[in-house]
């Protein structure tokens, strides 16, 4: 059923694109009833607007706080028109239906990411009468269209041009859907705040608000549908806040997943770093004073799993990276054995212009290799507050996110061998390597480069034959990290054998008097974290 739009009532904090809907409105008949510095600016463009005053009967009082929580506005929205008791109620109370509601929320989100909003402001920009509208028109879409955001003003004058004034059920619907979003998600980012304010970790109820980017391809598997969404109050330098550059093909959920792997990892470094990750797991890691060589190292790592791999820099990608990057295509990978290489993303800080026509007009690469921009990477900007969330069946698992890394003031030191200067530097990046690796893990590391990795194995045993048959003679002198303690001597034994000079674990097994004497029979220098970096 088509509605006629006669009456709409405009209120709205982002005033973008107001004035000239308002105007398309009253040009098409319909009377514009407003509030507040809305009402002001309608009127000083020219719109012919009723105040909501004259509407109640009321001022506008209490700073504002109350203006539109009146039985006439509320009564005009949710009355039902083909109801004859609620028509009469209507008549004999002189409350004039309402057809569309136009209302933005105050922005709450945007005042508290102010470094200097304090709580006094943070509780006046809770909207009350907005979303108390924005629900009553949506309960009540049979009759009245409800909008919520400057994206929909063109969509509702087509409709009423093409239908002398009318909005479709089909749209009204729709918008009445997306309301309940926005009011859902406008409560729940107020609650986290108040949460957080309150030193509450784990509320009773939780809702996380998220948006939605984009429609992907698929899932995980073809026959699995799949979107992006992205948290609306995150500021953090990260893959979600990343911008796409224009050319690359549609990124995929797995690609996501990846990515979001890769660039986690290289945010832990603050010196030149290349990463590159495959089905979520590092293959290649490298830090270096030069970020080319860096990016070498990483991708000589594994020049097999790398292919169709993700590439994450924490550096800006110019022309000598770009070219040090397509080189890998052809000159690294043959002579190593691997054929023409190909990433599916490269993600970076920033790209220069050149460098980006340098790879996309490597004809093998092209448009298929996304491009992902983040901005420099922000440490101060990481929000300790967000969850890791893991989905089981019927329900969520929520954690704090896993911020620990490099910790020398917390090291202890059980063996008779200690680590040279290299070897301890080799220890942090093996450490910090393995904590972005799927337990149980085993990370090789030598002069700043990742040699080999044994991951999500259902044994550290396998996982540690795994990582020395990858690194094969250049595990020698080498160091080793795992993601959790030794419960029995027998990887100590294995490492001893392929050469390793030194391990980082966390320590506190039973038989941590075994493993350390194993470490003293072998003369490897052993270092305790005194934290494990599980990762499921």
């Amino acid at each position: 059923m088509d509605v006629k739009i006669k009456t709409a009532l405009i209120s709205v904090s982002d005033k973008d694109g107001i004035v000239d809907f308002a105007k398309k409105l009253s040009k098409l008949g319909v009377k514009i009833i407003s509030t507040g510095g809305t009402a002001k600016q309608l009127s000083g463009a020219g719109v012919n607007v009723v105040g909501i005053e004259t509407v109640t009967g009321f001022p506008e009082m209490m700073d504002g706080r109350v203006k539109t929580l009146h039985p006439k506005i509320h009564g005009a929205l949710l009355g039902l028109r083909d109801k004859e008791a609620h028509t009469t109620a209507m008549s004999q109370h002189g409350i004039e239906p309402i057809d569309l509601v136009c209302v933005n929320l105050y922005p709450f989100e945007q005042t508290i990411a102010k470094p200097d909003c304090t709580f006094a402001e943070a509780i006046e920009n809770i909207d009350i009468g907005g979303p108390s509208m924005l629900r009553s028109a949506a309960k009540n879409h049979k009759f009245v269209t409800v909008v919520t955001q400057p994206g929909q003003y063109d969509q509702v004058i087509k409709e009423m041009e093409k239908n002398n004034g009318a909005v479709s059920a089909e749209l009204r619907s729709d918008f009445a859907r997306i309301a309940f979003g926005l009011t859902a998600s406008y409560d729940a980012a107020i609650a986290k705040y108040l949460n957080g304010k309150a030193g509450v970790e784990y509320p009773e109820s939780i809702s996380i608000a998220l948006k939605r980017e984009k429609t992907l391809r698929y899932g995980e598997n073809p026959h699995q549908s799949a979107a992006f969404y992205k948290l609306a109050s995150n500021d953090e330098t990260s893959v979600s806040r990343g911008t796409f550059l224009e050319g690359g093909i549609d990124i995929s959920f797995n690609n996501l997943l990846d990515t979001n792997a890769a660039f986690e990892l290289v945010k832990e470094f603050t010196e030149p770093a290349a990463v590159v990750v495959k089905h979520l797991n590092p293959c290649g890691c490298a830090i270096d004073d030069d970020i080319c060589v860096a990016y070498r190292k990483a991708y000589e790592g594994d020049v097999v799993s790398a292919f169709g791999g993700i590439i994450a820099l924490n550096r800006k990608v110019n022309v000598e990276l770009a070219q040090t990057i397509m080189e890998s295509y052809s000159r690294f990978g043959k002579a190593l054995g691997a054929g023409g290489f190909f990433a599916e993303v490269i993600i970076a800080p920033s790209f220069d212009e050149d460098a980006v026509e340098i790879i996309r007009t490597l004809k093998a690469w092209g448009s298929r290799v996304r491009l992902i921009e983040t901005g420099q990477i922000e440490r101060a900007k990481i929000d300790v507050g967000e969850f890791d969330a893991r989905c089981i069946v019927g329900g969520m698992l929520l954690q704090k996110r896993d911020l620990v890394g490099w910790e020398p003031d917390a090291l202890s030191y059980p063996t008779k061998a200690r680590p040279t200067k290299d070897q301890f530097e080799d220890l942090r990046i093996a450490w910090i390597v393995a904590k972005h690796t799927k337990s149980n893990t085993i990370v090789l590391v030598k002069d700043r480069k990742i040699l080999g990795v044994g991951a999500g194995q259902m044994n550290r045993v396998e996982s540690g034959l795994i990582a020395f048959k990858h690194a094969g003679d250049e595990s020698k002198s080498s160091v080793m990290a795992s993601d959790a303690f030794f419960p029995f001597p027998d990887n100590v034994d294995n490492a001893a054998k392929a050469g390793v000079a030194a391990i980082v674990q966390p320590g506190g097994s039973k038989k941590d008097d075994e493993v350390i004497a194993a470490a003293d029979k072998h003369g490897i220098a052993m270092v305790f974290t005194g934290k494990r970096h599980f990762k499921h």
